[in-house]
């Protein structure tokens, strides 16, 4: 460009949506914001036995990630034996409409597994020699 002093920015960070996506579509999070926005403020032991693909550990590292993120608040309740209750913040919920539009697409994903099968059943395609 001529007559401007526009900087170069990486590719990564010129789409603005891309650091959307690493904060909520990073593996885990979406059923966690699902299961605590379907079912309300929960224990740990309640979101494990929802998400049972999930371990305690990568359990525990998500809902810290939720947490520092601000979509999930934690409470503790200092009792005997001590409770630790998850739930989906005001954040959180914000994402609803975003939920809704993907939810609304997902209509098409037959579309895609169709997609996916031609594109197996076509003859691979061979590099060339240089």
């Amino acid at each position: 460009m001529t007559g401007s002093t526009q900087r170069e920015v990486a590719p990564e960070l010129a789409c603005p949506i891309a650091p959307v996506v690493d904060i909520v579509f990073s593996r885990w999070t979406t059923p966690i914001l699902w299961a605590l926005h379907e079912h309300g403020r929960q224990r740990f032991v309640e979101l494990e036995r929802r998400i049972t693909t999930i371990t305690p550990k990568v359990l525990t590292q998500r809902l810290r990630q939720l947490e520092r993120d601000g979509l999930v608040v934690r409470t503790y309740h200092a009792e005997v034996p001590p409770r630790v209750e998850y739930e989906i913040s005001e954040l959180g919920r914000s994402l609803a409409p975003l939920f809704a539009a993907l939810s609304e697409w997902s209509v098409n994903l037959d579309q895609v597994q169709a997609a996916r099968r031609e594109y197996d059943a076509r003859e691979p395609v061979r590099p060339r020699r240089a």
